[in-house]
């Protein structure tokens, strides 16, 4: 007789192995996690492996959806693997050759729904998606909304740390107006996350203030 552990794989839904019926159905031990984990990280880090920040010192690309993952984890108190996974993932496919084919293979259906979400369409013009990112923000699901959130939350840590090489104090202004308009629309989402973003808005308000000879605040 066939041993039964033969017939357990992996189906797309990566935290569930799934036998010849649903009594044999389980979700991954914490080892077998911890492993899937690990697997994303280092597929990530070998995707964006010669891509760096726009920063003066070229920070490794790979150090901001890790430190993405990082956030919803410690501070969103995010623990689904899933969400984890695809933030480890959300820039890959805009970023590398990766498609949502090789996602789905490697970490499962809903990992790659996920990714699809937060993911811009290239071929349109850079404007074009950032309106879109707006406009969309309210619309997507739950799990979608906390990777954006963290993922605003991590880039304007990152701007307040370091002016991108390039950009003016016009366009760190817009960015952080233009992130104010997609947070707001992930409101209700996660409040530890929000919170921390409505810090750094407060922040900007009253430097923002400070500077501007009228005491107007540039950020809505």
């Amino acid at each position: 007789m066939e041993d039964d552990n033969s017939l357990l794989h992996v189906n797309h839904d990566p935290i569930t192995v799934v036998g010849s019926c649903k009594l044999c159905s389980r979700e991954l031990t914490n080892a077998e996690l911890l492993s899937i984990i690990i697997k994303c990280v280092n597929f990530a880090a070998i995707k964006h492996k010669d891509q760096r920040r726009k920063d003066e010192q070229e920070t490794p690309y790979i150090n901001h959806p890790i430190g993405v993952a990082n956030i919803l984890s410690q501070e969103g108190n995010i623990h689904d693997p899933v969400v984890i996974i695809a933030a480890l993932l959300h820039d890959i496919v805009e970023d590398t050759n990766t498609t949502f084919e090789e996602i789905e293979n490697q970490f499962g259906t809903e990992v790659c729904n996920i990714v699809k979400e937060v993911t811009d369409d290239k071929s349109l013009p850079k404007a074009e998606r950032k309106k879109l990112q707006i406009q969309n923000a309210s619309k997507k699901s739950h799990k979608a909304k906390l990777i954006n959130l963290a993922d605003k939350l991590y880039n304007l840590r990152d701007l307040q740390r370091a002016i991108p090489v390039g950009w003016s104090q016009d366009r760190v202004k817009e960015y952080f107006k233009w992130s104010k308009a997609v947070v707001d629309g992930c409101r209700g989402t996660n409040f530890s996350l929000e919170r921390e973003l409505d810090v750094i808005f407060a922040e900007r308000i009253a430097q923002d203030r400070e500077n501007c000879t009228c005491k107007r605040s540039l950020i809505p």
